[in-house]
């Protein structure tokens, strides 16, 4: 059985897969992307990106120039794969995992005795297992670990990814990582890629504790942060400012309150608690609350534009940011959307959008009644100013083009320009 990796195939060439095949391939490993959008195979060919992430454009660039790194829209031969498509869930909150799977199955015909299949999009537990089931029974001429132990012709294993959006290609190659096996055999061949390029440390488990940490983690956040938000009702009912509090209370030494704000977002935290949820709903009553808080916050934001719109006849509404969190342009489960989306079914007036970091509104928001802007001329236009996003760029904005216009600051921004102007 190869010990070695020649060559890796990465199916999902999105947030994650592509940067991991970029640091990969520079190390000089032969990677194959794969990617059923064919407009993202064509532009990563040229050298490019579909994606903003620092760092990400050169690198990419580089290895593709280089050979290193080629797209395509269907797997390969390789000596490992890597599975990075998307797990969201259903409008019951239950996992959909028809991405996992139609990514496992177009690997089986190509997977050849002795490689190593590695599931890293966060997902529910067994679903690393259920991958193998699916597996055997497409392949009967191949062992599978549930079938013969450490003596399996295919390796499966699970590594989650745990990069923050904005630092990807650093935390790639700094951050542990939890590699879980569905056999020590499999977590070790697992560690061996990692290694290549990995400088954190890689700590092995089984497969199951993998796919569970990966969801501890992100709920763990999660609760934190509905902790915040809902402090931040608490503080608007009794007239107090929760950023002040929040700084007061965090000056003890054991008391880190986070930052609340419009909702939570992305391609995790929002969702991967809904997992452990749903394997355990009758005992995970504290991720479920936990959820529901933090899914209620863009309907009381929602709730206090309305109100503010009722003092106007057709006003005018900026929206500052559009992506699930500052400085990035992910737009992925995104509560800033969600708002706008239900501020423009209410039809309270002209919705403009002020989103620095990218080009055109998502489809979703596309038409009548919305459209994007900069900055100077929506504030100019604005009766009503809702800042949904943190952005660096916002920090510059003059305190005074605010004045005489209505301003509900969900995170923060002008407390921050008013502390700027005092300085």
């Amino acid at each position: 059985m190869s010990k070695t990796f020649e060559s890796v195939c990465i199916i999902g060439l999105g947030y994650i897969g592509l940067p991991t095949a970029a640091v990969l391939a520079s190390r000089g490993v032969k990677v194959i992307g794969v990617d059923i959008n064919q407009q993202t195979v064509d532009i990563i060919n040229q050298g490019q990106i579909h994606i903003v992430e620092p760092e990400l454009k050169a690198l990419v660039h580089e290895v593709v120039h280089k050979g290193c790194l080629l797209a395509t829209t269907r797997p390969v031969a390789a000596d490992a794969f890597l599975i990075a498509v998307p797990t969201p869930f259903k409008d019951n909150h239950e996992p959909d995992l028809s991405y996992v799977e139609a990514a496992a199955r177009s690997i089986a015909p190509v997977l050849k005795k002795g490689d190593l299949l590695i599931l890293e999009s966060t997902s529910p537990v067994g679903s690393t297992e259920q991958i193998a089931h699916w597996l055997a029974a497409e392949r009967p001429d191949l062992t599978f670990p549930q079938q013969a132990g450490t003596a399996a012709d295919i390796n499966l294993a699970y590594c989650p990814e745990r990069v923050l959006p904005g630092k990807v290609i650093h935390e790639l190659v700094e951050n542990d990582r939890v590699i879980g096996g569905m056999t020590t055999n499999c977590a070790h061949r697992a560690v061996a890629l990692y290694q290549i390029f990995v400088k954190g440390e890689c700590l092995i488990t089984n497969v199951r504790t993998a796919e569970m940490c990966k969801l501890t983690e992100n709920s763990s956040r999660d609760v934190n942060i509905a902790f915040a938000n809902e402090l931040s009702l608490i503080c608007d009912e009794l007239n107090i400012n929760v950023w002040e509090l929040i700084r007061l209370a965090n000056h003890h030494p054991r008391v880190n309150i986070l930052q609340p704000g419009p909702g939570v977002g992305g391609h995790c935290i929002a969702v991967d608690p809904w997992f452990i949820v749903h394997k355990s709903p009758a005992t995970a009553r504290l991720i479920r609350t936990a959820r529901e808080v933090n899914d209620h916050k863009p309907h009381y934001v929602i709730d206090k534009v309305r109100e503010a719109a009722s003092r106007y006849t057709h006003p005018k509404i900026a929206c500052f940011g559009l992506s699930f969190k500052a400085n990035i342009d992910d737009l992925r489960e995104s509560p800033s959307v969600e708002i706008v989306q239900h501020l423009r079914q209410l039809k309270l007036g002209e919705i403009l959008v002020i989103e620095p970091h990218v080009t055109g509104l998502p489809a979703t928001l596309m038409g009548e009644g919305v459209q994007l802007m900069e900055t100077e001329e929506a504030l100019k236009q604005a009766d009503i100013v809702l800042f949904l996003v943190n952005h660096q760029l916002f920090n510059t904005i003059n305190p005074d083009s605010l004045l005489g216009k209505t301003v509900i600051d969900t995170c923060r921004i002008l407390e921050s320009l008013v502390q700027a102007v005092a300085l």
